[in-house]
């Protein structure tokens, strides 16, 4: 969607994956050094989409290094809670919300406040 210029177009679209963006987060500055506007035609870099278009859901990837990894990248405003079930323990990615080593309002805003904003609860 990025390459293709879909937020370019379209640059209100948000869109939402899951299982912490599936590792794209430690790959955002490798991916802006290889693949510059200049080369994609894009308006901005793709870190600048994958920050500015999409949310991130945990969905059991109840990791600590892999949830900062994201939380440093794109912030708390883009991460939402969610579990895996029934791959993944309901228990588990409750206590990992609870336990994250971030602020009481970032886990309020990734517990609830980001999905209702995003999808107008």
């Amino acid at each position: 969607m990025i390459l293709a210029g879909v937020f370019d177009r379209h640059p209100k679209l948000q869109v939402i994956i899951g299982h912490l963006g599936e590792g794209v987060s430690f790959f955002m500055e490798r991916l802006d050094r290889v693949l510059p506007p200049r080369l994609t035609g894009l308006e901005k870099p793709i870190s600048a989409y994958l920050k500015e278009n999409v949310s991130y859901t945990i969905s059991g990837f109840n990791f600590i290094p892999a949830f900062l990894d994201l939380y440093m990248h794109v912030g708390a405003e883009r991460i939402m809670f969610s579990t895996d079930y029934p791959y993944s323990s309901m228990k588990e990615a409750v206590q990992f919300l609870h336990q994250l080593p971030i602020s009481d309002k970032d886990k309020e805003k990734i517990a609830h406040e980001n999905a209702e904003r995003l999808l107008r609860f």
